[in-house]
């Protein structure tokens, strides 16, 4: 039997697994005439990009499959466990002095601050493995119930590519396109990002101190009020009592129909009743507009929840360490 050369075989099985070029996808040559008319990119450019960039099927697989499916008590220990709190803590006392200033300015705790850099990549240390041109382009053009959003996004990464002098064939991200050490999607690393370590660049890939400031610019931007609970600890005297936990109400109104918190002395307040289900039941809470704010960030209860955890206990470690 004659031999198949090894470089046909090799040939062949490139051929095989390789990626779809996005060149290739549906409403790409449409997407590129308006980033030509609309922003002045070169189309030949533009062709050249995407006769590099891949479609990915994994990246499809994977927000198709969010963490959120997990049960509370698994999401939760995935976030608030003893390495993200002690990473927390030298993260803080690293940049304490940084930490204090973006407080002041935006009105959002340092705790906070510190807590959604930790959810979010552990302090910097997992920005996301996705090439983002791949990321993006394959959401936009082979994600069809969301593909308006990332479309927007892809446009938005192009320009802030442009603007920074990103290599766009090397900048990793999360699966969804979330950038950098706070995981900015490009819409908000463009409207939201700032300077915070005054060297006159806006660098959220690298710079920690500019994601710093800007966590607490995009927090405050979205509606975080100063000096204002999070959420509380709830207890529910008879839960056929509670109506519609989903519309806020103000505190006074929880207390009549039997829902009462501890430590919250402006009972004018409005919040929503929010449940979690634990190991030995449920444990209900109050959840107030900050709470929704850090929800901007992530649409979902167990993100500000266990953003809110992870805060509390990272500052509580940080106390009894000093």
């Amino acid at each position: 039997m004659k031999a198949i050369p090894i470089c046909a075989v090799a040939l062949f099985y490139c051929l095989v697994v390789s990626a779809v070029h996005a060149v290739e996808l549906p409403g790409m040559p449409e997407f590129i005439d308006e980033m030509v008319v609309k922003h002045q990119f070169k189309r030949d450019e533009l062709k050249n990009l995407f006769d590099h960039a891949q479609h990915k099927p994994e990246i499809i697989e994977a927000i198709t499959k969010p963490a959120t499916i997990k049960p509370w008590v698994e999401y939760r220990a995935a976030f608030v466990n003893p390495q993200r709190v002690k990473l927390g803590v030298a993260f803080w006392d690293k940049y304490h002095l940084t930490l204090q200033r973006a407080s002041k300015q935006y009105g959002v705790p340092e705790e906070i601050i510190v807590a959604i850099i930790g959810v979010e990549t552990i302090y910097g240390r997992n920005a996301g493995s996705f090439r983002t041109i791949d990321a993006l382009t394959t959401l936009a053009f082979d994600y069809p119930r969301r593909a308006p959003f990332f479309r927007s996004e892809l446009e938005n990464y192009l320009i802030l590519a442009r603007d920074q002098e990103f290599d766009l064939l090397a900048v990793r991200s999360s699966y969804a396109g979330a950038l950098g050490i706070p995981q900015f999607m490009p819409s908000s690393y463009r409207n939201y990002a700032v300077d915070y370590n005054g060297n006159h660049t806006i660098d959220l890939l690298h710079e920690d101190r500019d994601a710093i400031g800007s966590v607490a610019n995009y927090m405050k931007a979205y509606g975080w009020i100063a000096h204002q609970p999070v959420a509380v600890l709830a207890k529910v005297s008879d839960q056929s009592c509670m109506g519609d936990s989903l519309t806020p109400r103000t505190v006074a109104q929880w207390q009549a129909d039997g829902v009462h918190a501890e430590g919250v002395s402006n009972t004018g307040l409005n919040a929503r009743l929010v449940d979690f289900t634990i190991l030995d039941g449920k444990e209900f809470w109050l959840a107030f507009n900050n709470f929704d704010v850090i929800t901007k960030y992530n649409n979902s209860d167990f993100y500000a929840m266990s953003v809110l955890q992870l805060a509390e206990a990272v500052k509580a470690a940080r106390k009894q360490a000093y």
